[in-house]
């Protein structure tokens, strides 16, 4: 199994670099197997190995299973941080928030500390009950191998990693037994009232879970993301890359649901001409061409507290863009309400825009200024709808692609085209997938 799992780091991972590779460990035995194997990877290679722990605070052993997997990750020669999920706990979503609560904490972790890529535990039993659970109307995800951190915007630019996708639970404990190692066994696991746990019941009883299916390469629609955040394809654009679409220019983190998504492909290839809005985004269409942009009336309905820059640090401004001041006094809000109060020179820039555009674009406002601006000399912004397409559409396959000096900046137009299999491998051999963008 080594050789297995060195061969897919291998071929997603560089070596001799100073940025770690992080990895999630609940203490549970996937985790500690792939912690082992993947501390094994990183002595061979001369990568640094950093181990993040969350404790939910869910359990009444959690402070000492999170004790436990630190001492797990030392003894295999990594780095360890712990995290904690503080806060009020919801009454009802209780798995699906403490989901999103660990994903946030480890890709926030995993920036912070320098790294690009995390590695995740999931199995290919894993994969199987997710199958069984979305068969049964959950809206959870497909496991992929390689797919963007959910987690947005803590999780920008950062990618995970399933190395143990093809391998099985018993393997894994078998693996483990034969060194030597233990692992924690959480009740929850067996739990009926966890879907989860529900399916791990019933697939283990006899019961199959459906075959996972692709969605089939469409016509090769492409996208163009340009740095205000507007994303232009055509009617022929497929499932997966209109989802992300809307997503990355809505700024948020759940993709559309299953129906929406196809109502709206369907009104598309209809040819109709329409508006409509899914995800906190708009959709114009007009003959052949479709226009993606942030729709402003959710900014109304939904309004963003004035985001106040802190000289020298990186703030995200409605999940699209990111600023960085060199001064104090200086706060970012949406232009909707405010258009009457820019220059002229600025309200012409900004009347390039589609009219259902202008109101959610950002605009600065300095303390005692007496009118918004759309930029200032002390002030940088860069776009992150491209780049979170790039990553989303698998443009980048490996690390190497995951340029942390370009992390979030976003070039005047990039090109995406829908991952085709007859486009030709990489110099590494690699080719795109097209499993639907969904966030597991």
């Amino acid at each position: 199994m080594s050789q297995r799992l060195f061969a897919r780091l291998d071929r997603r991972l560089a070596a001799d670099r100073a940025a770690p590779v992080a990895l999630a460990l609940s203490g549970g035995g996937d985790s500690v197997a792939l912690l082992h194997l993947a501390a094994d990877w990183a002595r061979a290679r001369g990568r640094p190995l950093l181990a993040l722990t969350v404790d939910h605070g869910l359990n009444p052993d959690s402070a000492r299973w999170t004790a436990e997997a630190a001492e797990a990750a030392r003894a295999a020669g990594a780095d360890w941080r712990g995290l904690t999920w503080d806060g009020d706990k919801p009454a009802t979503g209780l798995t699906a928030a403490a989901r999103a609560a660990r994903h946030r904490l480890i890709g926030e972790a995993a920036r912070e500390a320098g790294a690009r890529v995390i590695l995740m535990a999931h199995t290919a039993d894993d994969a199987a009950e997710a199958d069984w659970m979305r068969a049964r109307g959950a809206t959870l995800g497909r496991v992929r191998e390689w797919s963007p951190s959910p987690a947005w915007p803590e999780g920008r630019g950062v990618m995970l990693l399933r190395p143990l996708l093809e391998e099985r639970r018993a393997t894994l404990r078998r693996w483990l037994n034969g060194r030597g190692l233990s692992w924690i066994e959480d009740p929850a696991n067996a739990d009926p009232r966890f879907g989860r746990s529900r399916a791990r019941q019933a697939l283990a009883a006899g019961a199959t879970a459906p075959a996972t299916s692709s969605e089939p390469v469409e016509d090769a629609a492409r996208l163009f993301a340009d740095d205000d955040g507007l994303v232009r394809t055509g009617r022929g654009v497929g499932g997966r890359a209109l989802a992300a679409a809307l997503v990355s220019v809505g700024g948020g983190d759940a993709p559309p649901r299953g129906e929406r998504l196809a109502r709206l492909i369907a009104r598309l290839r209809a040819g109709e001409d329409f508006t409509a809005v899914l995800c906190g985004a708009r959709v114009e269409t007009a003959d052949a061409d479709v226009l993606i942009m942030r729709e402003a009336g959710e900014l109304a309905r939904r309004p963003l507290a004035p985001l106040r820059l802190i000289p020298g640090v990186e703030a995200v401004w409605d999940g699209r863009f990111v600023f960085t001041a060199a001064d104090p006094g200086w706060r970012v809000v949406a232009a909707r309400g405010r258009l009457a109060g820019l220059s002229p020179h600025d309200r012409a820039w900004l009347n390039r825009l589609p009219p259902g555009a202008r109101g959610a674009a950002p605009v600065l406002l300095r303390d005692g200024g007496l009118a918004p601006v759309l930029a200032d000399t002390s002030v940088e912004r860069r776009g992150l709808v491209a780049e979170r397409l790039r990553l989303a559409l698998d443009e980048t396959t490996h690390e190497d692609d995951l340029n942390p000096a370009t992390d979030g900046v976003t070039p005047r137009k990039l090109l995406f085209s829908w991952p085709d299999h007859s486009r030709p491998a990489d110099p590494r051999g690699r080719r795109p997938t097209e499993d639907p963008y969904e966030p597991a």
